[in-house]
């Protein structure tokens, strides 16, 4: 089993930054690929950004040049940096890991509020 802990959300003006982190642990060598979801209210849960452990990445066309996905293998730890922030990038961000697809082990979640 893995265990993913996130942190880093809050309320940020438009125009923001706020730097998510998710701290991974227990049977980590399970883990190659390493993602953020978001799932706004009314809305499906969406991937927003994956990295693979050879630092492959993946974003969503709406969050490219403003988000940064990043990964410590050293420290077991994923990141999302999220600079340009929108209104309507306010969601709950999941943080998601597993084998070969970022699905298999999922995070509580943390919220992340972006005011106009």
């Amino acid at each position: 089993q893995v265990q993913l802990v996130e942190s880093g959300g809050g309320l940020v003006q438009a125009g923001g930054s706020l730097r998510l982190s998710c701290a991974a642990s227990g049977s980590i060598f399970s883990i190659n690929a390493m993602g953020w979801y978001r799932q706004a209210p009314g809305k499906e849960r969406e991937l927003v950004a994956a990295i693979s452990s050879g630092g492959s990445t993946y974003y969503v066309y709406s969050v490219k040049g403003r988000f940064t996905i990043s990964r410590d293998n050293a420290k077991n730890t994923l990141y999302l940096q999220m600079n340009s922030l929108k209104p309507e990038d306010t969601a709950i961000y999941y943080c998601a890991a597993g084998l070969a697809e970022p699905h298999d082990y999922w995070g509580q979640g943390t919220q992340v509020t972006v005011s106009s």
